[in-house]
């Protein structure tokens, strides 16, 4: 197995990211438009992890200026169904974190499914922790919690 290689994902890798973002969301997945928009956005960072020559994953984060810090927000994290159980989730989060730490971003913020159990644990070795239950976050009844992890 190739290593996986981060590097910063543009508007040109948009019908990849898209084909990707439908893989792995259904009626909550970003549209490609709203995949354009965060791209372009000067606030986001958009990095897409790729094996070989093929993009494996992405990730997009958007920081927020508050009164007194800036916040990270990670919006979508989104691995390709044959390279799951390989890192690249792992790596994408690393690497995003490193970024926000670059901008002085204090700490993260994250949703995640209530039954994404996969997600949830990758998340807690990542030294997430849970502060709320986001009661119908996805629709349809399907809750979200949020997760919070400290990056100064």
């Amino acid at each position: 197995m190739d290593c996986v290689k981060v590097e910063s994902a543009s508007t040109a890798d948009l019908q990849a990211l898209y084909k990707i973002e439908r893989e792995c969301f259904s009626s909550e997945a970003f549209s490609i438009e709203e995949l354009s928009f965060l791209i372009k956005n000067p606030n986001s960072i958009s990095l897409m992890a790729k094996i070989g020559e093929e993009i494996a994953g992405f990730i997009i984060g958007l920081i927020y200026n508050t009164k007194s810090e800036k916040i990270g927000h990670v919006l979508t994290l989104d691995v390709a169904k044959k390279y799951r159980r390989k890192g690249v989730a792992k790596e994408l989060m690393r690497k995003l974190e490193e970024k926000f730490r670059e901008k002085n971003v204090k700490e993260c913020f994250l949703e995640v499914r209530i039954d994404n159990e996969a997600a949830k644990r990758l998340y807690k070795k990542l030294g997430y922790r849970e502060i709320a239950c986001l009661k119908d976050y996805y629709g349809n009844g399907l809750h979200g919690i949020r997760l919070k992890k400290a990056l100064a």
